[in-house]
């Protein structure tokens, strides 16, 4: 019985019931190239000219074969959720060859390790490195960090758990800076360092990424504290916890793992903007780590120095930081997918092994 009852109704097809979808999408393809070849044409004019209009007509024909007017809606939207989703993943795969494919020649231990200190831009890659901005960095990024997580923790908190007026202005006011643009961000900094007789550094840094990072912790976090059941936080307080325990002790622990995936989307959305830092950090070619004076290198900034130049080497430099960016924040995305993990998928995951 419970293999009858865990039996799916997919299990059931043959590989022959494929076939016609299998055809009617070679067919376009297979004329779509013949054309492009024989007449010369562009990949990409052939693709949206030729190939796109024939698999549409293909696909709203096997529809209607199928299902009559309603299976040519569905063959459409199938079609067009696959097409885009493959222009979308061609278009990430080929950033992250060309960042592979070009930052790879400059990647090195001492590229990852030393400063540029006595380094030009034609200074050859077994010299200086990206080791100031990595620090850089992660240090500007953690004063960011410091200062947004627990306050966009708090709006979260507020907004989920208060019944305030002021709710809907808060949430407003958030959905208005989750679209701010970084380099007003980085101007409005700019205009208070000069009423605030401030200097560039990485504290002027951290003030420009701060409004960037704070709707994204503030949104996220919201949005699991929402996920949590009503049914949690009912059966607590008719246990007779106060409001402030059963929060604590109940809710926060359930959405634990949405409010760390705030806190790393929040460290993503920061760690690769260029125009705030521009604005309110000064270049460094030397290792600093006093965020408050001095200039301070990071990465966006020392992509942005380096790709400029018309040398070689200096454009390597740059796709070599652009690397190292990039694998930092895959790195933050690959963690928040980890620790995003319930106990309960990773109960699931075993059971499946088991079975």
């Amino acid at each position: 019985m419970s293999s009858i009852a865990s039996r799916q109704p997919w299990a059931d097809r043959k590989l022959t019931d494929n076939l016609p979808a299998v055809i009617g999408s070679i067919i376009p393809a297979a004329t779509a190239i013949m054309i492009a070849v024989l007449a010369g044409l562009d990949f990409s004019f052939a693709l949206i000219v030729i190939f796109l209009p024939l698999q549409l007509l293909s696909a709203a024909i096997l529809g209607f074969r199928y299902a009559r007017i309603r299976g040519v809606k569905d063959a459409l939207l199938v079609f067009g959720s696959i097409f885009l989703s493959t222009n979308v993943f061609v278009l990430l795969m080929s950033v992250l060859y060309a960042v592979v494919a070009q930052g790879i020649t400059a990647m090195s231990p001492q590229f990852l390790a030393q400063n540029n200190v006595y380094v030009n831009t034609t200074t050859s890659l077994e010299y200086g490195g990206v080791g100031h901005a990595i620090l850089g960095t992660l240090l500007i990024v953690l004063m960011t960090t410091i200062a947004a997580v627990p306050l966009g923790i708090a709006m979260a908190v507020f907004l989920t758990q208060s019944d305030s007026k002021t709710k809907g202005l808060i949430r407003t006011v958030t959905q208005a800076l989750s679209g701010l643009p970084s380099v007003v961000s980085g101007l409005f900094i700019l205009a208070f360092m000069g009423f605030a007789h401030l200097e560039r550094s990485g504290f002027t840094g951290a003030l420009a990424l701060f409004p960037l990072m704070l709707p994204t912790v503030a949104r996220v976090a919201e949005e699991a504290l929402r996920l949590v059941p009503s049914d949690l936080r009912l059966a607590a307080l008719a246990l007779g916890a106060p409001n402030y325990r059963a929060f604590f002790q109940v809710i926060l622990p359930a959405a634990k793992s949405g409010i760390i995936t705030a806190l790393l989307l929040g460290l993503a959305r920061v760690v690769g903007e260029t125009a705030p830092l521009i604005l309110t950090t000064n270049a460094n070619n030397g290792t600093n780590l006093n965020p408050f004076a001095g200039g301070i290198a990071t990465l966006p900034t020392y992509v942005y120095g380096f790709l400029g130049s018309g040398y070689q080497t200096s454009q390597l430099r740059a796709w070599g930081a652009a690397l190292v960016l990039l694998i930092l924040v895959g790195l933050l995305f690959g963690f928040a997918r980890v620790v995003s993990r319930t106990k309960t998928d990773s109960k699931r995951s075993k059971n499946k092994k088991v079975k």
